[in-house]
């Protein structure tokens, strides 16, 4: 669940597979071996050697034959994505308090029993999963960075494959129209956020609704859209920050949410034939480590998540995958269930190769969290799971066997120097491959960085992407003061930011460097109509972070308010123009330019606000 959101007013189609060299070049792990011209034998009077290849190429088509029926037909593919659900409080997963609807599914497909995300934050973790690409290649931030139309995107792929395409997303955090997410409806024929529901003045205290009215949103488009091949996306939204009772109090209504859909599909008659993929974006801390709910640390508690893939056919029924794998190996697994090509570009792998072929096998698995250094100006972490090891790159590093450690409570990192150095030795490899990536488009222009420098903003800089170094504060050290901040923001959250005030003015005292403190002090002023308070705390958050569309967003409407009409419109305009389809910046800039007299352009902003 995003902090900010709690208080925000060419690859063409495969073919048919036609040539066994083909398919066993899509499932089977690639060699050189595999690329070499096949030689005529030497000796033609050995016929047993022709039957030896014989039987490994139907040994071959016996193994793949399940997996390559599943490209024929174009299947129906429903994704399921939980806001906030750790592995160990769902019934299949181990979870103490059964998920009844999940657990019957979860019968009918695979579960990979150690599915990793790679970041604990959800907008980046869903794009992620709809790219199957790293972080630092799609490089969404929870800050307003764009998904890049260059990147490989799911929907986007399968509707070139005339699927019907649908989302349905129950948090703020992922609808590009409640000025979160830009980018993430493309590739969609019908998009559903939560701000298309809530209708009249918007009220940006609202973060998700309720698991029930997301499904029953997805259940009308079904109505209207009986015929397939569609894709549909449904993101539920569960609310974290709670005991750990209340918390799985809604992982329970989340489970009803999910009976709803399955009871109506199967009535439809559009379960056995369809695929169905369920994870979730992120865990929840929960207290664990200290951590009360998620973006700071990177233990299992907000990593490992529950994955199930029930296929068509309910192919592969009931098996259970032991194999470590990734959130960004489902979209290359979606579009194998399709038929379809896998972009050279996705990062991941198909599960369902993973689940035939190796599936006891371990990959390493990165995650990364940049929560603690934008939000807070703290050391950024890196982890990477290995054998029976995670590390955890911080300025105090971490090395935990899980194995003999499953909870993380024992750092073997002072001890154990060698395997440490050979672990992070490993990371740093893997860093590499990201070295003179491309740029975010997120950053600021020449022009705006201007803009900004005369109004006062000093020695501000373009952000140089995601970084590998770790310095500075250790997350660790200020787990406390980052529970406080979260905490107080749910107070704005709850609608009582004038109890939140006294918390946060002392939070940005003692942390003069965290963006969150800032900019929460900032927004809790305006909530109280504290305007020229806000202005102040809103300046000293974009000084921090220049390029967060929504500080600019909260100090151009509170400067509205003041009256500095020329002033707010600097900020406006950044703020619209990073959020593009979110309507109430461009409202608010229309009004700034009405104030100044520039009619037009008033006239072009309130258009694109669609009021």
């Amino acid at each position: 669940m995003l902090i900010l959101a709690r208080f925000s007013s060419d690859v063409k189609p495969q073919k048919a597979i036609s040539a066994a060299p083909a398919a066993i070049g899509r499932f089977w792990p690639s060699s050189p071996q595999d690329h070499a011209p096949l030689q005529p034998y030497p000796n033609p009077a050995f016929p047993f050697k022709l039957s030896s290849m014989l039987r490994r190429v139907l040994l071959f088509w016996l193994i793949l034959m399940p997996l390559v029926c599943l490209a024929a037909p174009s299947p129906n593919i429903i994704l399921i994505t939980l806001d906030s659900a750790p592995a160990d409080r769902v019934g299949f997963m181990g979870g103490k308090r059964p998920t009844p609807n999940l657990d019957s599914l979860a019968k009918q497909g695979i579960v990979f029993e150690r599915a990793y995300a790679q970041s604990p934050m959800t907008t980046i973790s869903a794009a992620t999963i709809l790219t199957g690409t790293y972080p630092q290649t799609h490089q969404v931030t929870e800050l307003g960075s764009p998904l890049g139309v260059s990147l490989p995107y799911l929907p986007a792929l399968l509707r070139a494959r005339n699927y019907r395409t649908a989302g349905f997303v129950g948090t703020i955090e992922l609808d590009p129209k409640a000025g979160f997410a830009p980018g993430f409806d493309r590739g969609f024929g019908t998009f559903t956020g939560i701000h298309a529901f809530r209708g009249g003045e918007a009220d940006y205290k609202i973060l998700g609704r309720h698991g029930a009215q997301t499904v029953s949103g997805a259940l009308q488009w079904l109505t209207a859209n009986p015929n397939g091949p569609f894709f549909l996306w449904i993101h539920i939204y569960i609310p974290g920050g709670f005991s750990a009772l209340t918390y799985d109090n809604n992982v329970t209504l989340t489970d009803v949410a999910v009976g709803q859909l399955l009871t109506v599909l199967r009535m439809r008659k559009l379960v056995d034939d369809a695929a169905i993929i369920v994870t979730a974006t992120h865990g929840e801390g929960l207290g664990a480590h200290g951590e009360d709910t998620h973006g700071v640390f990177l233990y299992d508690e907000t990593i490992h998540v529950p994955l199930l893939v029930k296929l068509p056919q309910n192919q592969l029924a009931a098996k259970r995958v032991p194999a470590r794998v990734r959130l960004l190996d489902i979209a290359p697994t979606i579009l194998e269930i399709a038929g379809a090509a896998v972009p050279s570009q996705m990062e991941g792998q198909s599960l369902l190769r993973i689940a035939k072929t190796t599936p006891t096998a371990d990959q390493a698995v990165y995650s990364r969290t940049d929560f603690p250094h934008w939000a807070f100006g703290w050391s950024p972490l890196e982890s990477w799971r290995v054998g029976k090891y995670l590390y955890v790159r911080a300025p105090k590093p971490e090395l935990y066997d899980l194995s003999a450690d499953p909870a993380a409570a024992h750092n073997l990192a002072p001890s154990s120097k060698a395997t440490l150095d050979t672990i992070a030795a490993q990371l740093d490899a893997f860093d590499q491959h990201f070295k003179g990536g491309s740029k975010s488009e997120a950053g600021l222009t020449t022009t705006e960085m201007q803009k900004l420098a005369s109004l006062g903003y000093v020695g501000i800089q373009k952000p140089s992407g995601a970084s590998t170094t770790v310095a500075g504060t250790d997350p660790k050290d200020g787990i406390d003061s980052a529970n406080k901040v979260q905490a107080a923001i749910m107070l704005i959250q709850n609608g009582e930011p004038a109890k939140a005030v006294p918390a946060l003015q002392a939070l940005a005292n003692s942390l003069p460097t965290s963006y969150l403190a800032q900019y929460a002090l900032g927004v809790a002023y305006a909530h109280t109509q504290q305007y020229p308070k806000a202005v102040e705390a809103l300046h000293k958050a974009i000084q921090l972070q220049p390029d967060a569309p929504w500080s600019h967003f909260y100090m151009g409407t509170s400067l509205l308010k003041t009256g500095d009409f020329k002033t707010a419109v600097v900020h406006l305009e950044i703020a619209s123009t990073r959020l593009p389809e979110f309507g109430e910046a461009h409202k608010a800039l229309a009004d700034a330019y009405d104030h100044l007299g520039r009619k037009d352009d008033a006239q072009r902003e309130r258009a694109r606000s669609g009021k």
